[in-house]
Formats: structure tokens, C-alpha cells, sequence
């Protein structure tokens, strides 16, 4: 075999991705581990969110639910003010609560004061806050956060985004890895099965592994913003109806809206009342939206249309939206996942799997499973670097940048372009590769010099 031949350039690139995987594992696997543990924690906390918030979310199951006007005018009482809700969620089924969303200038971004109001009693039944498009409470709130940023907001984000930059590398590396050396891996017996349950446990769980990374750097703050772009370019964003009014829709009202008292257009001095969240919602279930969950959101300034929206993630299709014009609620703009690229389609899925709400309960435990199975797969890492630390043969951390330096140009070229890409795809990945290149080759070339000092002191002293 010549340094030159494939076999060997291939050896050299086993080499480099081998002790690449090993580093990942060892520097980068704690991030790793703990977006596993707070990501398992998120997907079981929604039957202890139940429990806790029973009498929060739950009231009375018979009788005639009031409507939204009245429930929205409860929420006023409890209030002491005349002020509309942001938003409203009606109660899905019968013994729900209703949602009323409040702005309020002390809350975080995402966060809305939420007033719970029995439609059918009118009790107001809990005042807490809640965060995001799901609308989770406190208590998921909190595993959430950190879950994605450590509690430590936008800088604690860069550690679920380095976690989300390397798990797809580390997946697809351990992979090619497993194909490398599959037949030499059945032969392993005693304390080296480990490293045998380990590669296989990983193919098992690579596809899991690469729809975490891929649909947790659309949340990421440097990566997340590359993909926006991205899916932007290439028609993947997720459709939304526009609220815009034009000009002309600004003063379009229908034949009947004279006798709603609603036939001039919206402006600074027409202000919304409690009875337009029924119109809104009357005119929405006309328009086809018939999801038991949805959220009507007013107009929040002149010449803006209601949205009305199904935000039931439970099931793959019941996300489609309309706009409403603000006095004859004619709908302006319209949205139906039916008609929706299957790109955007599939970016749509790929969220609401990642977040545990696409079909329930059995997309929690999926999930729940393989962040279980990738904490099993760090133990057995882990396990593997120690009895490697305890060994006294060999070299116990080869360096990555030795099979580098020895690959043919044409090889090399490509591996350097290639991380280069990657860096600049993902900027989190590129900044800490960067690191990582830097302190290995600085043990490469302390390795180097010691490796010649004591080679120069045996030729000098050959006694010794």
C-alpha cells in the first residue's frame, strides 16, 4: 500500500473522523446531554401541567356557555378596567376554560397575561401568564427556557444551538463510522461490547438524532436565521393571512353591515367592543375554520384586520387562518393548509413534532424515547473515554490534526472547504470548530517538539 493509494487516504480520513467523533462526544456531549434531559422533562410535563392547573383550565360541565362578550366582560370585572384582551382563546369543549390574553408592558417577549374565565358559571378561574403560540404555563414555561437558553436568555441560547450545530455531524459521522468497521464490531466481546451497543444503538437512532438538530436550529439564533432566509428563498415558510388592509378594503362593508352599526370603516375613533369577538367568531366558523381550538386576534391598529387561526397542533392540518375586515367581517385574506406547499407543509410538521404536539401523546413518548436513548448513548461515550483515559498503551487523545496533515492536497482541500462551509452555514459550529482546530494544533505541535527533544537526547546520549 502506497501513502498515496486510496486504502490509505481512506485510513487517514477513518482516522480524522474517528478521533473527530471522539471530541464531540467529549467537549461538545454535555450540552448534548443536557438538551436531552430538559428536552424528556418538557414532553412528560404536560400531564403534571394538567394536574397543577387542573382548577385553572377545567369548570363547570353543564349548562349553556355564555358568549364571548359576557365571559370577555367578567375578565373586565376582575380587572377593574374596560380594556379588550390581545387575544382569545375559546374554551374547546364543554367543561374548558376560556383564554382571554392580556398585554402587559412587565411581561417578556411571547409572554401574555392570561385571564381564565368559565364560559359557563363566568368565575374567573385563574389570572397567570402564559408563553408562546402553544400557550403553555408557568410551569412548562420554565422548563422551556431552559431547555433552550439555560435561563440565561439570548446568551444561554448559544449552548442549545452549539448542542443542535454538532448532533447531526456527530450522528452522520458515527454512521459512516459503523459502516467502516461493522464486521470488526461483531467480533468485540467483554468491556469493548460496549463500544459495539454503542455504534449500534446510534444507527438505530440516527434519524431521531438528525430531526432533533435540523428542527432545533430553526429556533437557534445564528443558524435560525440562515434557515429563515432559506426557507424564504425557497417557498418553505409557513403561509400566514395577511392582516394588511388596502385602501380599497379599508372601505369595503358588506350589504348587511348597516344594521350591525358597523358600516364605517375602522379608525382611531371606532373602538372595538366585546360583542365584535363573537362576530369575528361567527364570521370565522362561516368561513370554513371549524377546529374546536382556535384564537382570534383584533386589530391592534388602523386599516388592520382580525386573524382568527385553528391552533389545534394536534393534528397535521387544522392550522388554517382568515383575515377579517374590522367592521363588516368580510374576509379579506385566507389561509388553507390544503393548499400549502409541501415544503411549508413539512416544515409545519417538523415544529410541531420537535415540540411534542403533533398527535399527543404518542409524539411525546416517541420523542421522550430517543432523548432517552441519546442520554444512553453519552453513558456508554463517556464510559468508553474513561477506561481509554485509565489505558497506559498508546497515545490516550490522538490528535485530529495529525491524519489531516498527512492527506493527500486534493483530500485535504476538500475537508478544509467543506469545514468552511459548515462555518459559515452555522456560525456557533464554524466559531467553535475554530477553537478546536486552534488547541489541537497547538498539542500537535507541542507533541511534535517533545517527540524531537527526547528523539535529539536519546541520539546524543545513546547510553541512556
Amino acid at each position: 500500500m502506497t501513502p498515496r493509494s486510496p486504502a490509505h487516504t481512506g485510513k487517514l480520513l477513518f482516522a480524522l473522523l474517528s478521533r473527530l467523533h471522539l471530541y464531540i462526544g467529549l467537549f461538545i456531549g454535555p450540552f448534548i446531554l443536557i438538551a436531552a434531559l430538559s428536552g424528556i422533562a418538557y414532553l412528560l410535563s404536560p400531564p403534571l401541567e394538567e394536574w397543577l392547573y387542573h382548577d385553572t383550565l377545567y369548570g363547570v360541565t353543564q349548562g349553556d356557555p355564555q358568549p364571548l362578550s359576557a365571559q370577555i366582560a367578567a375578565a373586565q370585572h376582575f380587572l377593574g378596567d374596560a380594556r379588550l384582551p390581545s387575544a382569545v382563546r375559546p374554551a374547546p369543549y364543554l367543561g374548558d376554560t376560556t383564554r382571554l390574553m392580556f398585554n402587559a408592558t412587565d411581561l417578556g417577549p411571547s409572554e401574555h397575561r392570561a385571564l381564565f374565565v368559565d364560559p359557563i358559571s363566568l368565575e374567573v378561574t385563574g389570572d397567570t401568564t402564559v408563553y408562546g403560540t402553544s400557550g403553555i404555563l408557568p410551569l412548562r414555561t420554565a422548563i422551556d427556557h431552559f431547555h433552550r437558553q439555560l435561563l440565561m436568555g439570548d446568551v444561554g441560547r448559544l449552548y442549545s444551538e452549539l448542542a443542535a450545530s454538532w448532533l447531526w455531524l456527530a450522528a452522520l459521522g458515527g454512521i459512516v463510522l459503523w459502516i467502516w468497521q461493522r464486521r470488526a464490531l461483531k467480533s468485540l466481546s467483554g468491556h469493548q461490547a460496549t463500544r459495539r451497543r454503542h455504534a449500534t444503538l446510534g444507527v438505530l437512532l440516527a434519524m431521531g438524532l438528525l430531526f432533533f438538530s435540523a428542527t432545533g436550529l430553526t429556533w437557534s439564533q445564528w443558524a435560525g436565521g440562515n434557515i429563515a432566509e432559506l426557507r424564504h428563498a425557497w417557498g418553505w415558510s409557513t403561509p400566514s393571512a395577511s392582516t394588511a388592509l388596502t385602501e380599497i378594503d379599508s372601505h369595503v362593508t358588506d350589504e348587511h353591515a348597516e344594521h350591525h352599526g358597523h358600516a364605517a370603516p375602522i379608525s382611531a375613533s371606532t373602538p372595538l367592543l366585546p360583542d365584535d369577538f363573537d362576530r369575528a367568531l361567527m364570521a370565522a366558523r362561516a368561513a370554513g375554520l371549524m377546529a374546536d381550538r382556535i384564537q382570534l386576534s383584533p386589530p391592534t391598529s388602523e386599516n388592520q384586520a382580525w386573524r382568527v387561526a385553528e391552533i389545534d397542533r394536534r393534528w397535521p392540518t387544522q392550522v388554517d387562518q382568515v383575515a377579517l375586515h374590522p367592521s363588516s367581517m368580510a374576509v379579506t385574506d385566507q389561509t388553507d393548509f390544503d393548499t400549502f406547499p409541501m415544503a411549508a407543509k413539512l416544515t409545519r410538521w417538523g415544529i410541531d413534532l420537535h415540540m411534542g404536539v403533533l398527535f399527543g401523546l404518542v409524539n411525546q413518548v416517541v420523542l421522550a424515547l430517543i432523548a432517552a436513548g441519546l442520554v444512553t448513548l453519552m453513558g456508554w461515550g463517556y464510559a468508553m473515554a474513561w477506561r481509554r483515559l485509565r489505558t497506559a498503551n498508546g497515545q490516550r487523545f490522538p490528535t485530529v490534526s495529525e491524519p489531516w496533515l498527512m492527506l493527500p492536497l486534493k483530500a485535504k482541500l476538500s475537508v478544509l472547504l467543506f469545514a468552511i462551509a459548515l462555518g459559515l452555514a452555522l456560525p456557533v459550529l464554524g466559531a467553535s470548530l475554530a477553537m478546536f482546530i486552534v488547541i489541537d494544533a497547538l498539542r500537535w505541535y507541542v507533541k511534535k517538539r517533545y517527540t524531537a527533544r527526547t528523539l535529539s537526547a536519546h541520539h546524543s546520549n545513546p547510553s541512556r
